[in-house]
């Protein structure tokens, strides 16, 4: 779901970096780990990192990865999800070129931003019913709205990027980018479901005593 270099305009990366390092501002400011949760952080960042470097191709064109967004959410709050996703995002772009440098500001909107907000919002409303369908429906819901939101991005640069009718950067309109983008992601986001699942509860009844719910 990375966007690459070369796809997406100035006209939406420009505002999209000042609305990412708000945020990250933001998050800076509303964080606050006990230590003794801080390595786990990182070892679950760890884990999220290397699921999203496992690309799955996908007919039509395209290739989905998981993510573990919502674990991290789930486990440790939107806004340290955010910040760390947004540091992996980061390490990705610049070691191995998943993800563009130009587009490093939407992907974090969308993956980082998008997909642990909506994963701890989905969980809050389900888990008074029952808290492992609560995290299965994050889990799916975090891939699916951050894909939705990646979909709507690319299909706007030719709207918003064009020269004499021809498109200066991704070519194609939303009729296509739902399509090629949210249909896979929404088989994608069943797996993750079940990843989320498996993974929060079994972290959570081994390290109960340091990882609250």
């Amino acid at each position: 779901m990375h966007i690459p270099d070369g796809f997406i305009s100035p006209q939406t990366y420009l505002p999209a970096a000042i609305l990412s390092a708000g945020l990250l501002y933001m998050a800076y400011k509303k964080i606050d780990l006990d230590i003794e949760k801080i390595p786990f952080v990182a070892g679950v960042s760890a884990l999220s990192f290397v699921m999203m470097l496992i690309i799955i191709p996908f007919p039509g064109g395209t290739s989905v990865h998981l993510s573990g967004i919502a674990i991290i959410a789930l486990l440790f709050g939107a806004w340290t999800s955010f910040a760390a996703l947004s540091l992996v995002l980061l390490l990705q772009a610049l070691l191995f070129g998943e993800g563009g440098i130009t587009s490093l500001s939407v992907n974090i909107l969308a993956l980082a931003f998008l997909g642990s907000f909506s994963a701890t919002l989905f969980f809050s409303l389900f888990s008074k019913y029952s808290k492992k369908i609560a995290m299965f429906i994050a889990g799916f819901a975090s891939i699916v709205i951050s894909s939705i939101f990646v979909a709507f991005i690319l299909g706007l640069q030719p709207i918003v990027a064009s020269k004499s009718g021809s498109p200066l950067y991704f070519p194609f309109g939303w009729d296509v980018t739902f399509i090629s983008v949210v249909v896979p992601h929404f088989f994608l986001g069943i797996i993750e479901a079940f990843v989320t699942l498996s993974v929060v509860t079994f972290l959570q009844n081994r390290y109960k005593d340091i990882l609250s719910e």
